[in-house]
């Protein structure tokens, strides 16, 4: 935490815009510091995603990477989860976003496919509110990264 609390403003931006590419969350994460534990900074994370309107989740999801496969996948798998993310866009304007921590690489394919098609059944204001749920806890785990990170090193990338 002393890492996060001291950093440069510019280095913390860095690093927060890249746990979650909004800058209204960014900003409203680094204004309130210092915290005073992990718990703090998370909850503060966690009550700035929800406060985020859907310009500010639009923003987000536009720069969000699609999930990736493990390297190892088959071509068909490639075929069918980029068939599944184009029918995904087409409905919702936005590109399928999913936190799979704690998914091991074997189970990811089945993760995706699966969640793909449970949320493709979703109408438009409710798939609004999983996608997110889904940044928000992407966001956190990044977050938890990142701050893994600086424990020996500076908040930097």
């Amino acid at each position: 935490m002393e890492h996060f609390n001291a950093a440069s403003a510019e280095d913390l931006e860095r690093t927060l815009l890249a746990c979650l590419r909004s800058p209204r969350w960014s900003r409203r994460v680094a204004d309130h510091r210092p915290y005073p534990d992990l718990d703090s900074l998370l909850a503060a994370a966690d009550e700035a995603a929800y406060d985020l309107t859907w310009d500010d989740l639009t923003e987000a999801l536009a720069a969000e990477p699609l999930p990736t496969l493990p390297p190892d996948t088959y071509s068909a798998a490639h075929t069918a989860l980029n068939a599944a993310h184009a029918a995904y866009e087409a409905r919702f304007g936005h590109v399928f976003v999913i936190c799979l921590d704690g998914v091991s690489p074997s189970e990811t394919l089945d993760r995706l496919l699966e969640a793909i098609r449970s949320r493709l059944a979703n109408d438009p204001e409710e798939e609004r509110v999983v996608a997110a749920d889904e940044l928000r806890r992407l966001a956190r785990e990044r977050l938890l990264h990142a701050l893994r990170g600086a424990e020996n090193c500076a908040i930097s990338h």
